[in-house]
């Protein structure tokens, strides 16, 4: 009997090591968000945004504003936020990842103090419980050091603008790139 409880008790804790270790990496994230919420002030308010380049992306994802959220979407019926990014840069000819996941592994990592206009950004929203980066956007304007604009597909309320500071994105934002 005390063999079958002590065999019944190293499952339970390797069981618990196990669950502990994968969800690990969710842990780390957290922290890095809320790490991410306390930034130091922007070196540069005033960044050039005449890239004609720039521009033209920013301009073509607005021109997306309110179309409908739609899972796995790409066009003006619906698109998700990985969709507006991969339709706006195939439109003008380039070719980029498809999901959220690894177009996060695309460009040049960017520090959230040095974002500029056309700068990509990522978070963990942890929507069904998910430790890896689910969703992104495209800075489309800086305003102030805590009024960074990024457009984005909205589960709710389709392709809009948001204020990446504001404490929903800021607590869910994982990094950001530069992708060209």
């Amino acid at each position: 009997m005390n063999k079958h409880l002590s065999n019944n008790a190293i499952r339970l804790l390797s069981l618990c090591f196990l669950m502990f270790m994968l969800d690990s990496c969710r842990l780390f994230r957290r922290r890095e968000s809320e790490q991410a919420v306390v930034v130091p002030p922007r070196k540069s308010e005033k960044v050039n945004t005449n890239s004609k380049t720039t521009n033209t992306i920013i301009s073509t994802a607005r021109s997306y504003t309110g179309v409908p959220y739609l899972a796995g979407g790409a066009d003006r019926r619906g698109m998700d936020c990985s969709g507006l990014l991969y339709c706006v840069y195939s439109q003008l000819g380039y070719k980029i990842p498809r999901i959220s996941m690894k177009q996060a592994e695309f460009g040049k990592k960017v520090e959230i103090e040095d974002l500029r206009p056309g700068d990509w950004v990522f978070f963990v929203t942890n929507k069904g419980n998910v430790a890896n980066i689910n969703h992104a956007g495209l800075v489309t304007e800086l305003r102030s050091n805590k009024e960074v604009m990024f457009i984005h597909a909205s589960s709710s309320k389709g392709i809009r603008e948001d204020n990446l500071y504001s404490p929903y994105w800021i607590s869910c934002f994982a990094k950001a790139s530069r992708p060209f």
